[in-house]
């Protein structure tokens, strides 16, 4: 079995800016900074010979390229408590038709559909054993982050494994977007 899912990267120097934010929260896990990116699609745990389908329906979508800004913070919670800290992602057309194509494709194959609602975002740590009190001051304090934006011209399909101090995530296949022709 594999464990995949469809993400834009971050490139190193975005990343720095991002991990600039990491720490200030007792007991917060903070996801390492070569781990940070903005998921399109998770996918799961497939079998082996689904993943070649996975990849030759990823391999058709087009695009153009665009500019990705990353702004402010915010917190996923469940059953009422605060599980994560993310970096959002401004919202822009072309992210979100990129999302909904990765998303069709994947039904086309035989995939269920994505429940939840595309909310573009970079996960920074996990805080189920942080103080609440102290994640929300930590947002608060941090809520005008804006980084620069930068230009998305691919998206990736990672596998992950699960590890002791963080997830491994590999880069399997890389996917261009189209680029417009030159004026």
């Amino acid at each position: 079995m594999l464990r995949l899912f469809v993400a834009l990267t971050l490139p190193p120097e975005l990343r720095s800016t991002v991990a600039g934010l990491a720490g200030g929260i007792p007991g917060a896990k903070w996801v390492p900074a070569e781990n940070y990116h903005l998921t399109l699609r998770f996918i799961g745990e497939i079998e082996n010979w689904r993943a070649q389908e996975v990849d030759d329906a990823l391999a058709v979508i087009r695009g153009n390229a665009f500019d990705l800004s990353l702004r402010g913070l915010g917190t996923f919670e469940k059953a009422g408590r605060i599980h994560s800290l993310w970096v959002g992602a401004e919202r822009n057309e072309a992210l979100a038709h990129l999302q909904a194509k990765v998303e069709t494709a994947l039904q086309r194959i035989g995939l269920a559909p994505e429940r939840k609602r595309f909310s573009p975002h970079v996960t920074i740590a996990r805080t189920d054993r942080a103080p609440p009190e102290k994640v929300i001051a930590f947002v608060q304090g941090h809520n005008l982050f804006r980084a620069a934006p930068v230009r998305v011209e691919h998206f990736t399909l990672f596998s992950s494994r699960l590890g002791k101090e963080a997830s491994v995530y590999t880069p399997e296949v890389e996917y261009d977007l189209a680029r417009r022709a030159a004026a």
